[in-house]
C-alpha cells in the first residue's frame, strides 16, 4: 500500500469526527433537545430544515474520509464536497444566529453551537486548501 501523502490521516481524521459529531448532534437534537439552543417555533422550524443537508455533508464527510484513509483518488473529490457543504451550512448557521440575537444567549447549548460554527469554518477552508494543493498526489494514489 502507498504512504500518506504528508497530512492526509489529519484530513481524514478531520472529516470523520465530522461525520461522527453531526450524527450525535441530530441524535440528540430529535431525542433528547440538549442541543436546542432555544425552544420555540422559529428556532425550532430553521433547525429542522437542516438535517438532509447535514446528512449529505456527513455522507461526502464521511466518503471522504474512508477514501482518504485508503489512498483512494475519490477521497479528494468527497474531501472538497464535505468542505464546501460544511462552509456552506455554517455559514447559514451564523447568519441565523446573528440575525435572530442567539449569539447573547449564554448557554451550554449556545457555546456548542459557537464551537460548531468556527470549527467549520476553520476547517473546512484549511481542508480545502490542503486537498486542492495535494490533489495530484491524491489522485495518483489509486495507481
Amino acid at each position: 500500500m502507498k504512504p500518506f501523502t504528508p497530512g492526509t490521516h489529519v484530513a481524514a481524521g478531520y472529516l470523520a469526527v465530522v461525520a461522527v459529531l453531526t450524527t450525535l448532534y441530530w441524535i440528540d437534537f430529535f431525542t433528547w433537545g440538549g442541543v436546542h439552543v432555544r425552544d420555540d417555533a422559529v428556532y425550532l422550524a430553521f433547525e429542522k430544515a437542516f438535517p438532509l443537508a447535514d446528512a449529505w455533508m456527513a455522507a461526502c464527510s464521511l466518503l471522504g474520509a474512508i477514501g482518504l484513509w485508503r489512498r483512494r483518488s475519490w477521497g479528494l473529490l468527497f474531501g472538497l464536497l464535505a468542505a464546501s457543504a460544511q462552509v456552506f451550512l455554517a455559514c447559514m448557521d451564523v447568519l441565523f444566529n446573528l440575525n435572530e440575537d442567539n449569539y447573547a444567549i449564554v448557554s451550554a447549548a449556545m457555546a456548542a453551537e459557537i464551537l460548531i460554527n468556527l470549527g467549520l469554518l476553520i476547517g473546512a477552508p484549511l481542508l480545502i486548501a490542503f486537498l486542492w494543493r495535494q490533489r495530484q498526489a491524491l489522485l495518483a494514489q489509486d495507481g
